[in-house]
């Protein structure tokens, strides 16, 4: 198996709970093929660079997965195919990281706004 981190972009009219369905549709994918999500982040409503498709803002959502390259081409397969996925992008990885994400820690700046 392989490890793969996996972040995608949903338009941002859906709610929180529509999002949280579409993560696990796409572990559901993972698991079926014989792997396994390891970690989910979900890192919520954030503005976007440049405009998506008419869209501002989406929500953010990361994926740590074990599985089989098979695996992972199915599930981004399937996110090609909805209009709800605003961009996606998969990353293999040589170990699977036991932190969390920087977008998930405390600030890495004290009170007065310089570096720590």
């Amino acid at each position: 198996m392989s490890f793969y981190e996996t972040v995608f972009i949903v338009r941002q009219d859906l709610s929180e709970k529509q999002v949280e369905g579409l993560t696990s549709d796409y572990s559901k994918i993972i698991a079926d093929n014989g792997g396994k999500v390891v970690r989910v982040e979900q890192w919520g409503l954030r503005t976007l660079a440049y405009r998506i498709r008419k869209n501002r803002k989406g929500h953010y959502v990361l994926m740590h997965i074990d599985a089989a390259p098979a695996a992972v081409a199915e599930m981004e397969r399937q996110m090609r195919l909805s209009e709800d996925i605003l961009r996606f992008m998969s990353v293999s990885l040589e170990e699977m990281p036991t932190e969390p994400t920087i977008m998930m820690r405390k600030s890495d700046y004290d009170q007065k706004g310089e570096a720590a």
